[in-house]
C-alpha cells in the first residue's frame, strides 16, 4: 500500500531512539511520506531537524494547547519563534500545528489555550498555511474558534467529534483525520463518523508514539502501523485497502501540497 502517515511525533522520547529504524522500514515497505508534528518551539525545532534527514518527511510546527502552560516566554515571544521556524524553508513546514484546545486534564487554562490558538490561526492566515487541529473534549469551543477564521482551513486530527460537526467542517473546506482509534472495539462512534464522510476529505494517521491500533493497542506506535488504520477504514467504506490508501494519500497531498 502507498501510505502517508499524516500525523506523527518522531522527536518524542518514547520513539526517537527507534525512529530511524522504523522510518526506513516504513519507506522501504512502500510508505510515501510522514508529517512530523511539533508541539512547542523546541519540539518543532527537533521535528524539523529530523525531517532534514528524510526526503519523504515534512513538518507541521506549532504550540499544543496542553504544552502552552509550560512555556516560559510570553505568547508573543513563543509564537514569534514558531513563525521564524515556519518561514525557514530548511524546516520543510507544510502546516501550522499542532494547535487547538484540550479540556481533558483538570486545571487547564482555557484563556491561555484560546490565546495561543487564536494567535496561531492568525499566523496560518498570514502565511497561507493549513493548520493541524487538536480537539480533545472541547469540540464546540474548537469549532467556534475555527469559524472565526473563515480563510483558514486544515485538518482536525485523530477526530473524536460528531458526524454533524465533521460534515459542517468539510463544507467549510476542512479535512478530518482518523488514527488507530477506528480499530478499537470500544470506539463505535468514531467508526460511524468515518464511514459517513466523503472520501475525498479524509486522512489517516498514527499520532505516533500514541494511539497504536489493534492488535498493538497500548504499545509504542509508529508509521508502520498506519496500515491497520487504512484497512479498518477500507472495511468501513467497502473498498480495498489499496484503494483507500490511494484516496487518503491523494487527500494528504492536496491539503499539505506535498512534494512526494
Amino acid at each position: 500500500m502507498t501510505l502517508i502517515d499524516s500525523h506523527a511525533h518522531y522527536w518524542d522520547d518514547k520513539l526517537k531512539d527507534a525512529s530511524d529504524a522504523v522510518l526506513r522500514a516504513f519507506f522501504s515497505a512502500g510508505g510515501v511520506g510522514v508529517v512530523n508534528v511539533g508541539t512547542t518551539p523546541e519540539t518543532s525545532r527537533l521535528a524539523a531537524e529530523q525531517a532534514r534527514a528524510y526526503p519523504q518527511m515534512v513538518t507541521a510546527l506549532g504550540i499544543h494547547p496542553s504544552d502552552a502552560a509550560f512555556l516560559t516566554g510570553t505568547p508573543d515571544e513563543e509564537v514569534a519563534q514558531i513563525r521564524a521556524l515556519l518561514t525557514d524553508p530548511a524546516n520543510k513546514a507544510v502546516a501550522v500545528g499542532e494547535i487547538g484546545l484540550d479540556y481533558h486534564y483538570e486545571g487547564y487554562d482555557k484563556r491561555l489555550q484560546e490565546e495561543y490558538f487564536s494567535r496561531q490561526m492568525a499566523l496560518a492566515e498570514e502565511l497561507g498555511l493549513p493548520v493541524v487541529i487538536h480537539d480533545r473534549e472541547a469540540h464546540g469551543d474548537c469549532f467556534e474558534m475555527v469559524c472565526r477564521y473563515p480563510r483558514v482551513t486544515g485538518v482536525f486530527h485523530s477526530y473524536s467529534g460528531s458526524a454533524e460537526m465533521a460534515k459542517d467542517l468539510i463544507r467549510r473546506g476542512w479535512y478530518i483525520s482518523f488514527s488507530g482509534t477506528i480499530t478499537f472495539k470500544n470506539a463505535p462512534r468514531v467508526r460511524e463518523v468515518a464511514a459517513s464522510l466523503p472520501h475525498e476529505r479524509v486522512l489517516i494517521e498514527t499520532d505516533a508514539p500514541y494511539l497504536a491500533p489493534h492488535p498493538y493497542r497500548g504499545q509504542c506506535n509508529h508509521s508502520g502501523y498506519v496500515r491497520y488504520t487504512c484497512v479498518a477504514l477500507a472495511d468501513l467504506w467497502g473498498l480495498t485497502p489499496d484503494e483507500t490508501a490511494n484516496i487518503t494519500c491523494s487527500n494528504a497531498r492536496r491539503l499539505f501540497r506535498l512534494p512526494f
